[in-house]
């Protein structure tokens, strides 16, 4: 890797980043707005499993928690839930699972959730691998709440790493997203920048300034992901705030 591949890494990105404030809620919540259905693919991406952890933690199984999650995403749109959020009554994820609570509180919606859940799947939501993944949890430490919290961070953060890895594989540096991404989730006493520069040809130098690089574009992505269902800047604070809080249960 040379040093100006660096420098072409170091300029990526680095124009101004337009955020767009709880703007995938409206348009989500809007069947004839532009944009509609894209804005649902991103709501249930972003929210799908740490939905499906909530249900499994509640004590349904695999299956009914797979189902439900289907059914609720198909309720929401039927009764156009999505048009009720409301930004001054507190954060959409709240408002989400307190939806979904009062969901399953409706014997009747239980009744037909196998119905609607297994047979008509109107958002894509692949739930291979969900339950390998929520096995992983710890077995009782953490309320259906708190796991809540905890599965939506681990949601975002994954989500804006595949949205780095993308960004940069698409601007050919595919390379250095690979050699680097350590350097995003590493304690940096486990880091070492000389052993890097050795394996990479470079300089120490310039490993710092790279690694510089992707954790600000990485914290841009971040602010990005988290400000499509907050309504101001010092919000996406808050939330981050929370989602590191979160990650720590």
């Amino acid at each position: 890797m040379s040093n100006k591949s660096v420098k072409n890494f170091s300029q990526a990105g680095d124009g101004r980043f337009a955020t767009t404030h709880w703007s995938v809620v409206l348009r989500a919540g809007k069947p004839k707005a532009p944009g509609y259905q894209d804005a649902l693919q991103t709501l249930c991406r972003s929210y799908w499993f740490p939905l499906y952890v909530y249900l499994r933690r509640q004590g349904y199984n695999n299956q009914q928690a797979e189902d439900y999650t289907q059914a609720f995403f198909c309720r929401i749109l039927e009764k156009k839930v999505l048009s009720m959020a409301d930004s001054k009554r507190g954060k959409f994820r709240s408002f989400l699972l307190s939806t979904l609570k009062h969901f399953l509180s409706d014997e009747h919606d239980r009744a037909r959730a196998q119905k609607r859940g297994g047979g008509r799947k109107i958002l894509s939501i692949d739930f291979k691998g969900a339950e390998n993944q929520y096995i992983l949890e710890p077995a009782d430490s953490l309320s259906p709440e708190k796991l809540f919290d905890k599965s939506w961070a681990l949601t975002v953060l994954d989500i804006t790493m595949t949205r780095l890895k993308t960004e940069l594989s698409s601007q050919g540096k595919q390379d250095i997203f690979d050699h680097l991404k350590i350097y995003l989730t590493a304690g940096k006493s486990t880091i070492s920048y000389r052993d890097k520069a050795t394996q990479l040809n470079m300089t120490e130098g310039n490993i710092r300034t790279a690694v510089h690089r992707l954790r600000r574009r990485y914290r841009k992505l971040l602010r990005d992901e988290i400000a499509q269902t907050v309504t101001n800047e010092g919000q996406i604070d808050e939330e981050i705030d929370e989602l590191f809080n979160a990650l720590a249960y």
